[in-house]
């Protein structure tokens, strides 16, 4: 028979092993769960990033908008692709952003397009959607509760997030210091409203869920109306431009430099 001892020891370090584990790889987000709720009750869940930095200073607030596998209502899968880049030890030293993380609902949309079948024709609807609605009221929200600096408010998204950022920036177009739309499309003819607003626009050569024709003739509305925004399109790459876009330190780097 083996010893009663020794049996109890490998369980007890097994179980050590366990818990190590399942700590070491359930880590806290740093991304706080909130939601915010209108005078109408309408309610956006949002995730929120904070820096631990003195509370008397103002600091840049980054608009990051998911794309539409995430949509939802448990508040967490808005953070598995790119948003939690910001939330990097380097960038948060050194950027210091305070970082919201909206959730669109299901079936739901950030933007307001319609578009011309067979065409990458869009064109910017008079209203917002809902969902860009309630962003516009939660951006306004952190600037009174939180400490903005609101010459630096930026905003990026991918994929229906892209789209969205285009659709706010051209909505919105004096609320935003920067803006990085990846693998979306906005209304060429409002490019001129738009042509102050610093703009980085990346997509993927080969997409196949969003034409990389949008972001082309946004770039090219851009430069026509004098713009002279940044564009990066990934040779070989479909629809996850997003892991390039934002695991690039020149575009943090970049972003973090624009005021208005």
């Amino acid at each position: 028979m083996k010893n009663p001892a020794g049996i109890i020891k490998c369980m007890f370090l097994s179980l050590a092993c366990c818990c190590f584990m399942q700590t070491s790889f359930e880590q806290p987000s740093v991304f706080s769960a909130d939601k915010y709720t209108n005078g109408k009750g309408d309610t956006l869940n949002y995730r929120l990033l904070y820096p631990d930095s003195d509370p008397m200073r103002k600091y840049p607030l980054v608009i990051f908008l998911h794309g539409s596998g995430e949509r939802g209502s448990d508040n967490d899968a808005q953070l598995k692709w790119g948003v939690m880049n910001f939330g990097k030890d380097e960038n948060m030293m050194k950027y210091h952003p305070i970082v919201i993380a909206p959730q669109c609902p299901e079936k739901m949309q950030w933007s307001n397009f319609s578009r011309t079948q067979n065409s990458t024709d869009m064109k910017l609807q008079p209203s917002p959607s809902k969902t860009m609605e309630l962003v516009y009221e939660l951006i306004q929200q952190a600037i009174k509760k939180l400490p903005v600096d609101t010459n630096r408010i930026y905003i990026t998204g991918l994929s229906m997030g892209g789209y969205g950022t285009f659709d706010a920036i051209e909505r919105y177009p004096n609320l935003f210091a920067a803006a990085v739309p990846v693998c979306g499309g906005g209304d060429t003819s409002k490019a001129s409203s738009i042509a102050h607003i610093p703009t980085w626009i990346f997509s993927g050569s080969e997409d196949p869920a969003v034409n990389p024709m949008y972001s082309v003739n946004m770039l090219e509305a851009l430069r026509h109306a004098g713009a002279h925004p940044g564009f990066t399109q990934y040779p070989e790459t479909g629809h996850f431009s997003w892991l390039g876009a934002y695991s690039d330190p020149l575009m943090m780097e970049w972003l973090f430099r624009q005021r208005k």
